[in-house]
C-alpha cells in the first residue's frame, strides 16, 4: 500500500507517467417491452421486464497527473485482451523510459499474458516498457482507475444498454471528452494519512508504529 501511495505523490515526470489500468465488465441489458415515449416535464418510464444479452469489458486507463485516457472495449476479459490493451498504452508513451502500471492481482495481470499472445521478441519488448505496481489484495480501491469507473457508470453505464456497438459509442465518445477537457482526480490519502487512519493495523505488525497514532487532547 505505501509502495502505491509513495507513487502517487512523486512529481510529474514523462520520463516515467504513472498509469492506472483495470477492466470494468459491462451487461448488455434490453427491453422486453418497449418504453414509453418520452413526454415533456414527465420523467421517463420503462417497463420492468428486461432480457440479458450477455456482457462485454471496458478496458481503462487514467495517468494521474495529466487526465490522459486509453481505452477499449472487448466482448472478454483474458490474457490476449490485457495484451492487446496493453500495446497502444506503450505506443501512446514511446518517449516514456518506464511505465509506471498500477494494477489489481487479477491472474491475467503479468507478463505472461503478453508471451502467451505474442511473439517471444514483441513481448520481450512490450515488458521493457512497463514497471508493475501491484495493489494489495483486497484493496482494488487504491487504483484510482476505480473512481474514473464510478464517474462513467453514474454518467453512461447507469440504465440498459443493448448491444456492445452501442455500449462502445456512448464510452468512447464520454472517455474521450473526459481526456480533452484533462479531468483528473483528486487524491487526497497519502502514507501519513495511512499510518494514522490505519494505525490499529499497523501496530498489529510492529509496535513501534504506534508512534504514528494521533494523540487527541482532552
Amino acid at each position: 500500500m505505501e509502495q502505491i501511495l509513495w507513487l502517487y505523490a512523486l512529481p510529474y515526470d514523462p520520463d516515467y507517467p504513472v498509469v492506472c489500468l483495470d477492466e470494468r465488465p459491462s451487461f448488455l441489458i434490453g427491453d422486453i417491452v418497449e418504453s414509453i415515449a418520452m413526454q415533456t416535464g414527465q420523467v421517463r418510464k420503462e417497463h420492468y421486464a428486461y432480457e440479458k444479452l450477455g456482457a462485454c469489458a471496458l478496458f481503462a486507463a487514467i495517468e494521474l497527473l495529466t487526465g490522459e485516457r486509453i481505452a477499449q472495449i472487448h466482448k472478454r476479459r483474458r490474457k490476449k485482451e490485457f495484451a492487446l490493451f496493453c500495446q497502444p498504452i506503450a505506443a501512446h508513451y514511446l518517449k516514456a523510459v518506464k511505465i509506471c502500471l498500477v494494477l489489481d492481482n487479477l491472474n491475467t495481470h503479468n507478463t505472461s499474458a503478453f508471451y502467451d499472445n505474442l511473439p517471444a521478441d514483441e513481448t520481450f519488448a512490450l515488458a521493457q516498457r512497463f514497471e508493475f505496481f501491484y495493489t494489495p489484495k483486497s484493496a482494488s480501491w487504491l487504483n484510482m482507475i476505480e473512481i474514473e469507473f464510478s464517474a462513467l457508470a453514474r454518467l453512461c453505464l447507469n440504465r440498459r444498454i443493448p448491444t456492445i456497438e452501442q455500449v462502445e459509442s456512448e464510452l468512447m465518445t464520454l472517455i474521450a471528452l473526459r481526456a480533452a477537457k484533462r479531468i483528473k482526480i483528486n487524491w487526497q490519502f497519502s502514507i501519513a494519512t495511512a499510518r494514522e487512519k490505519l494505525n490499529s493495523r499497523y501496530s498489529v505488525v510492529n509496535g513501534a508504529n504506534l508512534k504514528f497514532k494521533k494523540v487527541e487532547l482532552v
